[in-house]
């Protein structure tokens, strides 16, 4: 059976380290490695807008020697009644993994159940763990070892990065503190797994309402927009998360070294100010980049254990 990533708990501690050292070597040497000669294919489908996610993958498959196939889902039977099963059925006598953007998470699990090659979440509704994997590389390259790190999310704790940081931070033995006021904190089932994750990594996670609680002593502090695509409750939430935002003002509160963490695009003067994501702190776009790489070793990565 093929092994696939659909969640940030879907590769342990040691596993998720073997990734991350990967994408390491694989940004060091871009063009090393080549576990998609021939080239085979890869099935890039998105059902949603994306910049860097397109561009990741598109180059990340292309750098391994394959062969990306962007699928854009609105223009195929994907959306007019074909079932996920049967595309599952039809790719994967073609291409050698599929990576999916879609919106319930129910929708990439049904895909990977028909699938014989490893299938990728590229972000869904309740999560986004590719982006948190480059994120991790990130932290790593600029402050060392994850492990006793502690990490804040501000802003809307409910959404997919939130749920991410949860699972993947404490399978890297990071403290995750999510930083939301009430009505906007992450689902409580997910955070109970990230406790338990974290009882055997030595993480934590732990829900605060008070952003300079959250801020306190952290090494990093990270933050999303506030209105993800399709929701239409703006003022709303800007209202509810205003206090939220990573300003210099919050910045002040961390450890004196902090890094900012931001999964772009960001909207200044909304949940992150300019004066940080521009200032020196800031280390968006090596998250950027990072995708790349962290994308590259978790496909080679998932091919070598298939």
């Amino acid at each position: 059976m093929p092994r696939h990533f659909l969640r940030d708990d879907d590769l342990s501690q040691a596993e998720q380290a073997e990734v991350l050292q990967l994408a390491q070597e694989m940004k060091r040497d871009r063009l090393g490695r080549s576990p998609l000669a021939g080239p085979k294919a890869v099935a890039l489908l998105f059902d949603k807008p994306s910049l860097r996610t397109r561009v990741s993958f598109t180059v990340g498959v292309a750098e391994l020697g394959g062969l990306p196939v962007e699928i854009d889902t609105t223009k195929t039977h994907i959306g007019r009644g074909e079932t996920i099963g049967d595309i599952a059925r039809v790719l994967t006598r073609q291409v050698a993994a599929i990576t999916w953007r879609t919106a319930g998470q129910e929708r990439i699990e049904e895909l990977a159940s028909a699938s014989t090659v490893p299938v990728i979440n590229a972000l869904t509704d309740e999560f986004h763990p590719c982006q948190i994997l480059a994120d991790l590389q990130t932290v790593i390259e600029h402050l060392g070892a994850l492990a006793g790190r502690t990490l804040t999310f501000f802003g809307d704790g409910a959404n997919n990065m939130a749920h991410s940081y949860l699972l993947g931070g404490v399978t890297a033995g990071l403290h995750v503190r999510i930083a939301a006021p009430a009505g906007y904190q992450p689902d409580p089932a997910i955070v109970a797994k990230a406790q338990q994750i974290g009882a055997a990594t030595g993480g934590s996670a732990v829900v605060v309402d008070d952003p300079v609680v959250g801020a306190k002593g952290a090494d990093v502090l990270a933050t999303d927009v506030w209105v993800s695509m399709g929701q239409a409750d703006a003022q709303e939430r800007a209202a509810a998360l205003a206090s939220f935002q990573v300003n210099q003002e919050l910045l002040a509160q961390a450890a004196p070294d902090a890094i900012v963490l931001h999964c772009l695009p960001a909207h200044r003067g909304e949940e992150i100010s300019a004066e940080v994501i521009d200032g020196p702190a800031s280390v968006a776009w090596d998250q950027a980049e990072n995708r790349l790489h962290a994308q590259k070793a978790l496909l080679a990565w998932l091919l070598e254990h298939a």
